[in-house]
């Protein structure tokens, strides 16, 4: 799942086009103190203006001018006493995130506040996530998505959960600029489990290959599944025992693959917790009706996608220890490790990697066409305030400030201008240290996107693969629909620990037989109650679809 998110790590993501689918030595230390200084605004008789005069002067909306706050809009906070937020990310740290960092901190020093920020790495977040927000860390806020545990963690009361007059009190900019249709997509019985992004994008899966290497081999171009499958079948026979290049580095599992795979069959989630995934074929215009759900791993499409990918493995495409994996498939093919990787857009960052290197040619491969491209919700990425925080009204404060103060915003976003990049309006050129923090790449500025940057001077190729999409985006029918699994949780518990024991493998290839492999695994969730968590599911399911 880790790469569900980084469908938001190119700027071409944030292309304005799609939004309807919903340092020191550079002058710039104490450019963050003076911006901050400066937000602080008066009444005539000299006194602080107060919030509400504050916020009626802002602009209407965030394309209109630069948001400042200040700690006039905050009456809630009690500012003589300093507080240091704990927030927890994952993926990746830029080289200059501590710069940054800096930075933004020296603009929350008027507010007496400090950010301190830990970075859960890919390998590790699967296994911290959930230890970190049990106890025996100080944390305030943290990253989350439904692809990473933010229904499940919610469930357990992880989350310090909210209404629309606490935004209103307390998340003033927030309440100001959200989108009012992205509360719906975090709201569980009623409460706001976390803040949603605040752009919608489209999340169409692609392949990426080494083109060099196919065109070595004759194969020209790739047009659909079937070629895909020659490509990685070809490197692993004549490429592999050549130069060692595996087909793809996979690690962990096939999740982005598949993610391809079922594309060709237009399905969107009904409900996602863990690998207790929930499936159906989207029909134009309607809901589906709840025997049209399936379990994702039961339906047709994944036992033949799974029988795919045995032949691969048993080809060798991949390691046989690709389980236990560290190395994530995207870097392995920016090492030149891999001939093939799958993803969102964001295969473009690979590879520019990988083409560093003479003579490596990439190409992207939209494999499915003809078929419908799924828009990314806002709550695709979300900010979490932690049941555990010890102030959670001064937490809520630095949310707002990370999501819409334009000069933080776009600390986060883009870095530091004059280095990372330059702008003009809201296109922005990569500058000298651009590769030091790519812009969009923290999951920081995932939670706290607001769409509105893009960069200038597109590659033609990208571009064309993403104005391919605008036509065919279709948002998800059932987006707002949550299943509340606390009456089952149990129950869902245990089949989730059965999941994660079989569908790693089943989507890697490595196992002796597909249907033997299913066939067990449904015996074990059997057992374990599946049918107690359906049950819940249909009750929750149809309620929700008799108030649409």
């Amino acid at each position: 799942m880790k790469k569900l998110v980084a469908s938001v790590l190119t700027a071409v993501l944030s292309l304005s086009l799609l939004a309807g689918c919903g340092s020191a030595d550079s002058g710039q230390s104490g450019k963050a103190t003076e911006a901050a200084a400066g937000n602080t605004a008066a009444s005539d008789d000299g006194g602080a203006a107060p919030a509400e005069e504050l916020l009626a002067s802002l602009p209407a909306t965030l394309q209109d001018g630069d948001v400042k706050a200040t700690p006039e809009m905050y009456p809630n906070v009690d500012f003589s006493k300093p507080y240091t937020v704990n927030l927890y990310l994952i993926g990746d740290t830029p080289n200059d995130w501590d710069k940054v960092l800096e930075q933004i901190n020296e603009y929350l020093a008027p507010f007496n506040t400090t950010l301190n920020v830990e970075i859960m790495g890919w390998a590790d977040y699967p296994t911290m996530y959930s230890l970190v927000l049990a106890g025996g860390e100080q944390i305030d806020m943290i990253y989350t998505a439904p692809w990473c545990y933010m229904y499940v963690e919610n469930a357990k009361g992880s989350f310090y959960t909210y209404d629309r007059d606490f935004v209103k009190e307390n998340m003033p900019l927030t309440d100001k600029y959200q989108a009012e249709k992205s509360y719906s997509e975090a709201t569980v019985n009623g409460k706001i489990v976390a803040m949603p992004c605040n752009q919608e994008k489209p999340q169409n899966k692609n392949v990426a290959i080494r083109q060099d290497i196919a065109d070595k081999h004759g194969i020209d171009k790739l047009e659909n599944w079937d070629d895909y499958m020659n490509f990685m079948l070809t490197v692993a026979e004549k490429e592999t025992p050549e130069s060692g290049i595996l087909a793809q580095a996979s690690a962990t599992n096939n999740s982005e693959l598949w993610d391809v795979y079922r594309q060709m069959y237009n399905t969107f989630y009904m409900y996602e917790g863990d690998y207790l995934k929930y499936m159906y074929s989207y029909k134009e215009g309607e809901k589906p009706a709840i025997e049209d759900i399936q379990l994702a791993w039961n339906t047709e499409a994944f036992k033949k996608f799974a029988d795919d990918m045995k032949t691969l493995a048993d080809a060798g495409c991949w390691s046989r220890s690709a389980l236990s994996n560290t190395i994530t498939d995207d870097d392995a093919f920016g090492a030149l490790q891999g001939a093939s990787i799958a993803w969102n857009g964001s295969v473009f960052t690979f590879m520019k990697t990988a083409e560093k290197t003479e003579g490596v040619q990439c190409t992207a491969y939209d494999l499915t066409t003809d078929n419908l491209v799924q828009c990314e919700e806002y709550n695709n990425s979300d900010m979490a305030i932690a049941a555990a925080s010890k102030d959670p009204i001064r937490t809520a404060m630095v949310l707002d400030i990370l999501k819409m103060d334009t000069y933080v915003n776009r600390l986060i976003t883009l870095g530091i201008e004059g280095e990372h990049y330059t702008l003009e309006g809201f296109s922005f050129t990569k500058g000298d240290a651009a590769e030091n923090y790519v812009n969009n790449s923290i999951s920081l500025s995932w939670g706290v996107n607001n769409g509105l940057y893009e960069e200038a001077g597109q590659i033609p190729r990208e571009k064309e693969m993403y104005d391919s999409w605008e036509p065919r985006i279709v948002s998800n029918p059932t987006i707002s629909f949550v299943f509340d699994d606390t009456p089952v949780s149990d129950y869902a518990s245990a089949c989730k620990t059965v999941l994660n024991d079989y569908i790693p493998s089943l989507q890697l290839g490595l196992v002796e037989d597909v249907d033997a492999s299913l066939a067990e695994m449904n015996k074990k969730l059997e057992s374990s109650g599946i049918d107690k968590v359906e049950e819940e599911l249909t009750k929750q399911y149809e309620a929700w679809l008799a108030t649409q």
